[in-house]
């Protein structure tokens, strides 16, 4: 590592402490904001602690609130920012494929607001998915005040997102991985290091702030494993269906809103309307319903109970997210993924008396497998589950319910429900990790070392004829490498030198080493073949000659478009050829 790179690292990391402490105090502020509007909403009381909207006393008004709230978020999404409708965290990938990662100021201010003011009313979110978005705009702004690059600007607004979502449930380990996951699709070094400083300032932030207690408290719970396993692989076949079917109802809901003959201004508030009508005969499900999950979570409900928390959560998400509203998809499924749970456990043991099936187990990998079947953001899911219970019991469960849910997804559902808005788009979000296979080869094994230079005195008649006519051993290269007596890089010819060379009328006979380019851009052997196409897309230039290390005169190959293909050529073979087994 350079001295230069070395010290953007260490800048990087003070970056990204800045980054974690905003998203932090954003996150605290945005929690506590949204606490008070549900209790001066709902409860007409002044106090920062969640309330139970279930205990509310505005009688049938309880249809008309959230209304209002949607015509508030229409207004802001209206003359504000229309990045602000939504779950948040497709519009952060959004702003990292086409924006260089920048979020403007806007955002960062309309997106807490709107949220307060969705959730305030009644929205049945949570705040992960808004806060996540404000993290990033926060670390992106950041981003854009001081000298970056847009790759670090990018990790910022990533160290953002992560800093705002460990601040809020106190998960660090699973906000770097939801970050690398969904925002970054990197796993390097220069990325890792700033999200895992980011998140550790946010969560003790938090600690200090809040305190260091899980935000699910859970009882000890049995998981049954191995005796367990069919009713898991069952219950996460389930699930996955559950998650393909959610997210496909989530887009026609929207497609129907987005058709309606009204202005924007107006969606979010007929969806309000509805999701009063569903308060009104189910109030549980509005607001953000923490203490629903750990009720869920600890076996504090029966049959019926669950059922409607499972249907009437779905219905308000579906129509007030669908019509444009500002909120997050996180908590509310984590709803209905552990009232499905603890419904499959408890319908398990009716059926089959004497079955061991324990619901706040199956409602713990519930909450998880819904979310990461429909995110494809799996391995996030598995650690969050088990981070945010502080029940590490539960991990073989969770990764065994959460990766067979995730395949189900992935068979029936072509894009997720992250990345659907941004493919009707025309934007491909490529969620595999893999190694590049450029970076996999170096050059010395796919760069040309038997190919023919121009000597350096040769006059510029031969050097036409060579580039015109071309012999075999530069059938594939329209330029040639210029080289002295010793075989010594002098320079490089292109076609555009020699008609140039020829189009000038000049006393002195021309050669090659009069009008080659000499200011060359070199390449070596040890090097990777990504690094060579990085200098040639740089510098707009389709060949690179490679020079000894010991020497950088000293000319040892040649690489150019022909090399990289057939570098790339050799990972292709290894995902797309079957080799019969020995």
């Amino acid at each position: 590592m350079s001295r230069h790179e070395r010290l953007r690292a260490v800048h990087m990391s003070v970056l990204a402490c800045v980054a974690g402490l905003l998203a932090g105090l954003v996150a605290y502020a945005l929690f506590n904001l949204i606490a008070l509007a549900l209790n001066v909403t709902f409860m007409q009381a002044v106090s920062f602690e969640l309330p139970s909207v279930a205990d509310h006393n505005l009688g049938a008004w309880i249809v008309i609130v959230p209304a209002i709230g949607g015509l508030l978020v229409g207004l802001m999404a209206r003359y504000g920012s229309p990045k602000i409708k939504g779950h948040g965290i497709p519009e952060a990938m959004e702003a990292v494929l086409t924006s260089d990662s920048r979020i403007s100021l806007r955002v960062a201010i309309f997106k807490p607001i709107s949220t307060v003011v969705a959730i305030g009313s009644g929205g049945p979110f949570g705040a992960e998915g808004p806060i996540i978005q404000t993290g990033g705009a926060l670390g992106s702004l950041l981003g854009q005040v001081v000298s970056t690059t847009a790759a670090e600007r990018k990790v910022l607004l990533a160290c953002g997102a992560a800093g705002g979502m460990a601040a809020i449930f106190g998960t660090p380990l699973a906000g770097v991985i939801l970050a690398i996951e969904l925002l970054l699709f990197e796993f390097r070094p220069r990325s890792f290091i700033p999200l895992v400083i980011a998140t550790a300032v946010a969560t003790a932030l938090r600690h200090a702030l809040i305190g260091d207690g899980p935000l699910f408290a859970m009882d000890a719970v049995d998981f049954g494993l191995p005796f367990n396993a069919p009713a898991y692989v069952l219950f996460a076949i389930l699930i996955g269906f559950v998650a393909v079917g959610f997210s496909k109802l989530l887009f026609v809901v929207e497609d129907a809103f987005e058709a309606l003959p009204i202005g924007d201004i107006w969606r979010p508030a007929l969806g309000g309307l509805g999701l009063g009508m569903i308060g009104l005969f189910a109030p549980e499900v509005l607001g953000v319903g923490y203490d629903l999950i750990t009720g869920v979570l600890n076996n504090e409900f029966a049959v019926a109970a669950l059922l409607s928390i499972a249907v009437f959560k779905t219905a308000a998400l579906l129509v007030s997210l669908g019509s444009g509203t500002s909120g997050g998809l996180l908590a509310p499924m984590f709803m209905t993924g552990a009232a499905l749970g603890a419904l499959f456990a408890i319908v398990g043991n009716a059926l089959l008396p004497g079955a061991p099936l324990e619901p706040a187990a199956f409602a713990l990998v519930g909450m998880a497998a819904l979310f990461a079947a429909a995110s494809r953001a799996t391995f996030a899911l598995i650690v969050f589950a088990f981070e945010i219970t502080r029940n590490y019991d539960a991990i073989l469960p969770l990764m065994l319910v959460c990766v067979i849910a995730t395949g189900i997804s992935i068979l029936y559902m072509r894009t997720t429900i992250m990345t659907e808005k941004l493919a009707r788009r025309g934007l491909r979000v490529n969620q595999e990790f893999e190694v590049d296979p450029l970076e996999r080869a170096d050059i010395a094994s796919v760069m040309q070392t038997h190919f023919e230079p121009i000597d350096a005195s040769a006059p510029l008649a031969s050097v036409a004829t060579r580039l015109g006519l071309q012999t075999e051993a530069q059938s594939h290269s329209d330029a040639l490498v210029v080289v002295d007596a010793d075989n010594n890089l002098v320079g490089i010819l292109t076609r555009s030198d020699v008609l140039r060379a020829q189009s000038e009328t000049v006393a002195d006979p021309l050669t090659a080493h009069t009008i080659c380019t000499t200011d060359v851009v070199r390449a070596y052997p040890d090097e990777t073949v990504r690094e060579a196409v990085r200098r040639m897309l740089y510098h707009d230039i389709g060949r690179l000659p490679v020079v000894s290390r010991a020497d950088d005169r000293k000319l040892v190959g040649y690489i150019d478009r022909a090399a990289v293909i057939a570098a790339h050529r050799r990972g292709m073979h290894e995902d797309g050829f079957v080799l019969p087994g020995s």
